[in-house]
């Protein structure tokens, strides 16, 4: 009997080509792994108070502490100026958001060395790792945010319509740490100097921006030059109304578009130095 191969299927083919452009940064895949990066992030939050006699209480018990010592030596100390506002409700404002962006660029930068078993073993995007701290940081920003509806009623004080702000300076907050982060995360995989530098970086930061004070006049344009300046002003604002200072527009605009050119930049960076990364750590 004579066979042919003329009715047979056809063999899958599939070509691989390299991307370019924005189709390189691969973004859209990085979605089709959403459960993975919330179950990378889950596991952040339980390790993270395993074993802890306090737990979720150091999420609150930090902000309070800071702030406390900040209202002492700002307040009291150098006797500067919160706008009428309670010292101590001025500073925990500012350590809401400033924690959000410690915490997410800290985390994300040692996301790759932390999951070097995940990286040099398994298939996934990458970049859902640095990813997965934002969910773990919002969770402790929500429950911070909780300990505001005693505080400011307490104090007399009550935000107004500027309270629709909130999500957007946190957004902006979130994508600048998520962008600082990702270009860290990527420099710490091929120098582990970094995971040494950046805590000291981040704590010259925290006194570099108006968390526990706030910004003269006359030195404005130069704290303008730190994008966490404006977003740290216009979150404070959001919440404590009028009274958390005066917003700034244009400032504001100008620290929106670092904080768009910091992630993209943060993503273009990560991918192009993905490649090395199951190989060099």
């Amino acid at each position: 009997m004579e066979m042919t191969l003329s009715n047979s299927a056809p063999r899958p083919l599939l070509t691989i080509r390299p991307r370019s452009g924005w189709a390189a940064l691969e973004l859209g895949e990085a979605w089709h792994f959403r459960d993975l990066l919330l179950s990378l992030a889950g596991r952040d939050v339980r390790l993270r108070y395993r074993q802890t006699f306090l737990g979720a209480v150091w999420v609150v018990l930090q902000p309070i502490m800071a702030a406390g010592i900040f209202t002492f030596v700002f307040g009291k100390v150098a006797k500067m100026s919160s706008g009428g506002v309670p010292y101590f409700l001025f500073c925990y404002v500012g350590l809401l958001a400033w924690n959000v962006f410690s915490n997410t660029l800290s985390k994300s930068s040692a996301c790759l060395i932390g999951n070097a078993h995940l990286v040099s073993k398994v298939y996934f995007p990458r970049v859902i790792l640095p990813f997965s701290t934002v969910p773990s940081a919002l969770i402790d920003f929500v429950v911070a945010l909780a300990l505001m509806a005693v505080l400011m009623p307490a104090y007399g004080v009550h935000p107004g319509l500027g309270i629709v702000m909130l999500p957007v300076s946190l957004f902006l907050i979130l994508l600048l740490a998520v962008g600082a982060g990702l270009i860290t995360s990527s420099l710490t995989v091929s120098y582990r100097d970094v995971q040494y530098v950046l805590p000291v970086l981040i704590q010259f930061l925290l006194y570099a921006s108006p968390v526990g004070y706030a910004v003269p006049d006359k030195y404005r344009s130069i704290y303008s030059l730190n994008p966490l300046s404006p977003l740290l002003e216009a979150f404070r604002r959001s919440l404590l109304g009028p009274a958390g200072g005066e917003l700034h527009w244009g400032y504001l605009a100008c620290a929106a578009a670092e904080c768009i050119a910091a992630f993209l930049l943060g993503v273009i960076a990560f991918k192009n130095m993905e490649r090395k990364f199951a190989d060099v750590i």
